[in-house]
């Protein structure tokens, strides 16, 4: 056990004050905390819990490096531990652990590595399982990869050995708010006439299509276009809760995957069928991957207007021809699959990222029907 001696002089938390042993005496008095035990441990509680526990282990140390104590082990004894506080950095988008010595994170589009550490593996391990358990994610060695979103609105990804060396982890904050047009214009993501274009796109009731490569701000760019459409009924579909109340009328459905069994699983193609049946105005899939667009072309092309989605591909014209593969994927034929993506589509805008981290809308897409199915026509603002 750590001794008062061994902290009373300020020194920072990482130099020693917390570690194993002290988490884990204070891991122990927790167990018995009733505040914590009566299903209150919000992250408040946890904190006084917490304080109470560091000094009944006797702990003395300077006002600012007890504060940072008990912050780092309401980290890691409530959260992910030691990327908490860089999840607290609001220029930060995303944090890629590879391995407990080996920490990134994106900021302003661009990955920096950082000096963050855990123990080992088997403290990232840990902290999977603490946050994952009462999501009920199931991570272990017969299942070694989870997808969750947690408190907040963190979407995290874990995969563990075998299948890489290390516990790796992705995780990726959506924003709070919707960005504003002046948001978007200051970060050169689009210019004047391009917000003009798009804005009266949307107003239009034009089938919009967002693409880009990950991270280059397409969900980012389709809240703001959602904000656009007023007072229609919206139908936001997807696997993780991204678009956050980005119109007046809007119900959200998402996808939620099976249980450890098997069992019980809804996956996009089932919630797309079912938005059919509830009167939407618009239909929106956050990201369309697979058997889904077929469900998602009909609704286009059967009086749902001014629905959109966002694809990964690196261009306009990859997009179409992922749209035209998922749809034979789903069982259309090459003929209707190109017939149905060209139909259905009217504008594809496509993202990218600049060598600097900055994103912008590289080009502006009118879908025409070709002999051959669609027809990209570059859109000058």
């Amino acid at each position: 056990m750590m001794t008062t001696e061994q902290v009373t002089a300020p020194v920072q938390p990482s130099d020693g004050i917390v570690d194993a042993r002290l988490r884990a005496a204070v891991a122990a008095r927790l167990r018995t905390d009733v505040e914590i035990t009566e299903d209150r441990a919000d992250r408040a509680s946890l904190r006084r819990a917490v304080a109470r526990a560091l000094a009944a282990e006797g702990i003395v140390a300077a006002p600012d490096v007890w504060a940072r104590a008990v912050r780092d082990l309401v980290d890691d004894l409530g959260g992910l531990g030691p990327v908490e506080a860089l999840l607290r950095d609001p220029a930060v988008t995303d944090v890629m652990i590879n391995g407990p010595d080996e920490v990134h994170v994106e900021r302003g589009g661009v990955l920096v590595a950082t000096g963050v550490r855990f123990d080992d593996d088997a403290h990232v391990e840990r902290l999977l399982r603490r946050v994952l358990g009462p999501l009920g994610v199931r991570l272990d060695r017969a299942h070694p990869y989870a997808d969750a979103v947690l408190p907040g609105g963190v979407r995290l990804h874990a995969l563990l050995p075998p299948l890489a060396e290390h516990p790796v982890v992705t995780l990726r904050r959506v924003p709070a708010v919707v960005p504003s047009w002046d948001e978007l214009l200051a970060s050169q993501t689009v210019d004047p006439p391009m917000r003009a274009r798009l804005v009266e796109a949307v107003r239009q009731r034009r089938n919009i299509v967002v693409c880009g490569r990950a991270g280059v701000g397409k969900t980012t760019l389709l809240a703001r276009l959602l904000a656009e459409i007023g007072d229609d009924r919206l139908i936001v579909i997807e696997d993780a809760p991204e678009l956050r109340r980005p119109a007046d009328h809007v119900v959200h459905l998402r996808v939620r995957p099976p249980s450890a069994d098997g069992a019980g699983g809804v996956d996009v193609a089932t919630l797309v069928r079912n938005a059919l049946r509830m009167r939407p105005d618009r239909l929106v899939v956050g990201e369309v991957r697979g058997a889904e667009v077929a469900d998602l072309l009909q609704a286009m092309n059967t009086g749902h207007d001014g629905s959109m989605t966002t694809v990964h591909a690196n261009g306009a014209d990859e997009a179409i021809v992922r749209l035209e593969g998922m749809a034979l994927l789903a069982g259309i034929p090459l003929a209707a699959a190109r017939a149905q993506v060209a139909a259905a589509l009217d504008l594809v805008v496509s993202l990218e990222r600049r060598r600097d981290g900055r994103r912008r809308v590289a080009a502006l897409g009118e879908v025409v029907v070709g002999a051959n199915g669609a027809v990209l026509r570059e859109v000058t603002p």
